[in-house]
């Protein structure tokens, strides 16, 4: 599903595995994870194994994704990545820094946001904003935008190493005129970093009982 979010320089794997996968870490990973609960660790290492297919893709070697700043993964050098994982999926993107200059992507549970964190990750503006209208079914556009301020703040983080709140997004929704449920979405950022643009686009997803987002900003 994630393909369809991304633009052909971006490597990706997926899946909706929720087995056993810590035969996939590396040591320096299984370290990051031996307190976990074991949920955590599938998950952890789900994603990481999604990671090195990615990589295999792009023609690099497998190698071992640590976690610096905030979780931040630590890619292989001259790559930009991203990963995520909710309940029935996980992902992970990986693209040549000389292609793209940073990439977020987000998977959440097409499911209604609790209330209180609703209002706690959306604007005023954002609020009264009318969900766009076509043909066919809609996602429940309160965690789309949790999942695009997740995509935005991913593409963010690695550049700046500036923590984005998300009242500090103010995101749009565009949706394509056919019956698919998918589209763009505008995010105007709130707030500045040297050398960063205002505006970052991205593109979502709903399917098969998820909403999915992505965000890959050009190289400069």
């Amino acid at each position: 599903m994630i393909e369809q979010l991304l633009p052909a320089c971006v490597a990706w794997a997926e899946t909706h595995d929720t087995g056993d996968a810590e035969g996939l870490l590396y040591p320096e990973e299984e370290a990051l994870v031996e307190r976990a609960v074991d949920r955590r660790r599938h998950e952890f290492a789900a994603v990481r194994g999604c990671a090195r297919q990615a990589m295999a893709t792009l023609g690099l070697p497998p190698a071992p994704v640590l976690r610096g700043h905030r979780g931040m993964p630590l890619w292989p050098e001259g790559t930009v990545g991203s990963m995520t994982h909710c309940d029935g999926y996980r992902a992970a993107v990986l693209a040549r820094a000389t292609d793209v200059r940073s990439v977020g992507i987000d998977a959440e549970p097409d499911e209604a946001l609790p209330p209180d964190i609703w209002e706690s990750v959306s604007l005023p503006s954002e609020r009264r904003r009318p969900a766009p209208g076509a043909n066919g079914p809609s996602p429940h556009w309160d965690r789309l935008l949790f999942s695009a301020k997740e995509s935005v703040f991913k593409a963010w983080f690695p550049l700046t190493r500036i923590e984005l709140d998300f009242l500090e997004a103010d995101i749009s929704f565009h949706r394509r005129a056919t019956a698919e449920c998918r589209g763009t979405f505008t995010a105007r950022l709130l707030r500045t970093a040297p050398g960063m643009p205002q505006v970052f686009e991205g593109e979502w997803l709903a399917e098969k009982g998820f909403v999915l987002t992505a965000v890959v900003l050009p190289p400069v």
